[in-house]
């Protein structure tokens, strides 16, 4: 176990646990300075490790990244998820309507629009204001880094999930005004066609099936570094509300745990729709969207 990780961890965990950097400082009996060096990979004793853990209420191996890790926070899960994508060099995506990182530029502002509509309403605003900068700096990240490093991408989305996704737009469970609702769906749109469009051309290193069978309980990751892999998987869409906690993701190394999940993956790749099939059903999608969208208005 590195340092690094360890520093990595503990950040997403303390942010898991809604406790500010200051407190756990003076808790610990250390100085804010020093708890960033521990997360940024600063040799760390045990004892610390201990208190650290009882502090942020997780096990010390948890800390230590042995077991499995739980996030209920979206804001936490996507910093860790952060973390390991740079660590990545293949990236195996099942399930959902989208594959973040290869999103486009306007999708953010979709969803930004959206959150800070809906903050308006939540009972904290400024912690739901802080929610939204964090989430978004992390979005920022993810995207920089999957240019910057260009890891092998394969992305097996699933038919259901894109047609609830045309239907009801970005961040679609949120009640939001009849104006934003409108703007979330043509992004919605936009997006798909981004997707028809990196099917039919297939760029270096990525390849994306559409699945028009069941749909998985739930997305998953299996995302591969030189060392190990992890299997990441998550009840949170990427517009999900930052600040609200809606579920349990879940991350971990187990051999037994990324073989499992490898095998689920591998044979919804091969039954998908790929390539110029794949992306005409797509355009079809949203071209049926678009009709629906000019009869309502």
């Amino acid at each position: 176990m590195k340092f690094a990780d360890i520093g990595q961890q503990l950040r997403a965990y303390r942010l898991e646990s809604g406790m500010r950097a200051e407190e756990i400082a003076v808790r610990l009996g250390v100085s804010r300075a020093a708890l960033y060096r521990y997360e940024k990979g600063e040799v760390i004793k045990l004892e610390t490790i201990r208190r650290l853990a009882e502090l942020i209420k997780v096990s010390p191996l948890s800390l230590l990244g042995v077991g499995i890790e739980y996030f209920s926070r979206p804001t936490a899960f996507g910093d860790r998820l952060r973390n390991l994508e740079e660590q990545a060099d293949h990236v195996l995506h099942v399930g959902g309507r989208l594959c973040y990182p290869v999103t486009t530029d306007a999708f953010d502002g979709a969803i930004d629009e959206v959150w800070t509509e809906s903050a308006q309403a939540a009972p904290d605003r400024a912690a739901a204001r802080a929610a939204i900068e964090q989430a978004a700096q992390t979005m920022r990240e993810r995207r920089s880094n999957y240019a910057s490093r260009r890891p092998n991408v394969i992305a097996v989305l699933t038919e259901g999930a894109i047609q609830r996704f045309l239907a009801d737009g970005i961040a679609g469970s949120l009640a939001v005004s009849r104006n934003i609702r409108s703007h979330a769906c043509e992004a919605a749109r936009v997006e798909v066609l981004h997707l028809a469009n990196l099917m039919e051309f297939s760029p270096m290193g990525l390849q994306i099936g559409l699945t028009q069978g069941p749909e998985p309980s739930a997305s998953f990751r299996i995302l591969r570094g030189r060392e190990r892999a992890h299997v990441v998987s998550s009840p949170f869409p990427v517009d999900s509300l930052p600040w609200m906690a809606s579920g349990v993701a879940s991350v971990t190394s187990a051999d037994d745990a990324v073989a499992a999940h490898q095998r689920v993956a591998e044979g919804m790749w091969r039954d998908a729709l790929k390539g110029n099939p794949a992306a005409q059903r797509l355009k079809a999608m949203v071209a049926e969207a678009e009709h629906m969208a000019r009869s309502a208005a």
